[in-house]
This record gives structure tokens, C-alpha cells and sequence, in this order.
């Protein structure tokens, strides 16, 4: 499973020209899974990207999560973060898990999210525009393995 966790002013996802997740500040998720992902996974994920420490506390060092800075997430399925493009110029996307199976794996892990925090999603699969207003700029990249807290 893989991460890019983005710190976010304001984002929206657009599907047909219609708004369909958006949030003020907090986290953008661009979500991508790999076949042989558990839900062990997703566990440890979602204690990851909300413990992260990446917001800025009373003196403006990053030492906040954002449950402790406050916000929400707006969490994007792309599985071409499994993209591989080490062989030619086209990515092959082998790495990636079939839609069906990632479908119910990226439900899992926003309903997982929301048990804890406001959570907006774009749409599986859909053609989705995404705009991000990215402060910092702060961009981690987070995946899971073998090893978990």
C-alpha cells in the first residue's frame, strides 16, 4: 500500500464538472494498492497518516498531527502509484491491484478514517480532476510492508 500524503490549505476533487470532496486544511491522500495487501495494511496506515507529525506546532516546528492540529482528509484512489516505467516509456501497471479488490480495500480504509476524523473521497475509478493547494510545500510518501507497528 502506498501513500503521497499531501499538507493541504484547500482541495476539491471534480468529477463531470461537478464537486464531489473538498476540504479547507488538512491532508490529501493519493491511495494505491498492490496485490498481497491485508488489512493489517490498512491498520497500519491509518494510524500512520493520522499520527504523522507534519503540522506546525505553537513555534513552528512541525510536531503536530493533524488530530491534534485539527482538519480533515481528502482521500484520492490512484493506482498508478504502482506505476512502473523502468522498461520503455509506457508504465505497466501489473503492480497494482485489480479494481474490484481495490475498491473494497480503499473503502475500508476511509471508513477506517472516519472513525477517527471528517474524511470527503473523489470517486473509484472515475476520470477526477484534483486541485491541491499544497502548503509547505509538504509532501511525504508513505508505504506499508512486511514490518508494522
Amino acid at each position: 500500500m502506498r501513500i503521497v500524503v499531501q499538507r493541504s490549505l484547500h482541495s476539491r476533487v471534480v468529477v463531470k464538472e461537478k464537486t464531489v470532496g473538498e476540504i479547507s486544511s488538512g491532508l490529501v491522500l493519493l491511495v494505491g494498492f498492490t496485490p498481497g495487501d491485508t488489512e493489517k495494511d490498512i491498520d497500519y496506515m491509518v494510524k500512520k497518516v493520522l499520527n504523522l507529525r507534519i503540522f506546525d506546532d505553537e513555534e513552528g516546528v512541525m510536531n503536530k498531527s493533524i488530530l491534534e492540529a485539527g482538519g480533515s482528509i481528502l482521500s484520492i484512489s490512484q493506482f498508478t502509484l504502482y506505476g512502473d516505467a523502468k522498461k520503455g516509456n509506457r508504465p505497466s501497471y501489473i503492480k497494482a491491484m485489480p479494481g474490484k479488490e481495490a475498491t473494497e480495500y480503499y473503502d475500508k480504509f476511509n471508513q477506517k478514517l472516519k472513525e477517527q476524523i471528517e474524511v470527503q473521497t473523489g470517486i473509484f475509478g472515475a476520470d477526477m480532476k484534483v486541485e491541491i493547494t499544497n502548503d509547505g510545500p509538504i509532501t511525504i510518501l508513505l508505504e506499508s510492508g512486511e514490518k508494522h507497528d
